[in-house]
């Protein structure tokens, strides 16, 4: 025969379910506390991801007007030493412009775009655009995330002091009434600028100015890269 629960049996019942109430509330809590933790994690990686484009397309920027400063510094017979071994520019360039452009595109804003010579460095720092969002958490509403990168050029090339050997061309024999390099009037043709043996990071480079539409790639000439 089953026997009715006591009253103290019913009474222990009644006191243990608020017990697991809190319990289960509390888990439930620290549950969504760890969902707000990654999601605040989550904020200031796409922070951090925007901070690292948006640096690097500012120094690829700057690269890409190392660039085309050389190509001018050749067709002008102008000095273009400082530009390939420094990564030196003598006028001023905006690079930030990109950088705006780059940290928009991964949804942050740029607070700072700071940059450094030498050697060409830039720093950026962003701040998400969204919020970490409602949480159990008081405050997170508003709270975005900030985060900070720094890309730098660096330059690859050196003088090569072993250009590659060169097979001279055999000159044409002058025919009668050939009038020899001087050309008419006795005057001599204009000398062509030397041609240029550089070392790029163990790679043989060579640069004729009479040709600059056979230019290296910049990429060749600069590495751009994040700061470690």
């Amino acid at each position: 025969m089953r026997r009715a629960p006591s009253a103290r049996q019913v009474t222990d019942a009644g006191q243990a379910f608020p017990l697991y109430i809190t319990a289960v509330a509390g888990l439930l809590f620290i549950a969504l506390a760890f969902f707000t933790v990654g999601r605040a994690g989550a904020t200031k990686n796409g922070a951090q991801t925007a901070a690292d484009a948006a640096a690097l397309a500012a120094a690829q920027s700057y690269r890409d007007q190392l660039g085309t400063s050389f190509l001018h510094a050749l067709r002008t017979d102008a000095a273009w030493q400082g530009i390939v071994f420094d990564g030196q520019l003598t006028v001023a360039v905006d690079v930030c412009g990109a950088a705006l452009r780059f940290a928009k595109s991964n949804g942050a804003s740029v607070r700072d775009c700071a940059p450094a010579y030498p050697p060409p460095s830039f720093t950026v720092e962003v701040e998400s655009l969204k919020g970490v969002g409602k949480s159990v958490i008081p405050g997170t509403e508003g709270k975005k995330a900030t985060a900070t990168a720094t890309a730098l050029v660096t330059p690859l090339c050196v003088p090569d002091a072993s250009p590659p050997k060169q097979t001279p061309k055999p000159s044409p024999s002058k025919g009668k009434g050939d009038e020899g390099d001087e050309g008419k009037g006795g005057e001599k043709p204009p000398e062509r600028p030397a041609v240029l043996f550089l070392d790029c990071d163990g790679k043989h480079v060579t640069i004729d100015p009479g040709h600059p539409d056979r230019l290296p790639d910049t990429a060749e000439l600069f590495a751009v890269h994040l700061a470690d």
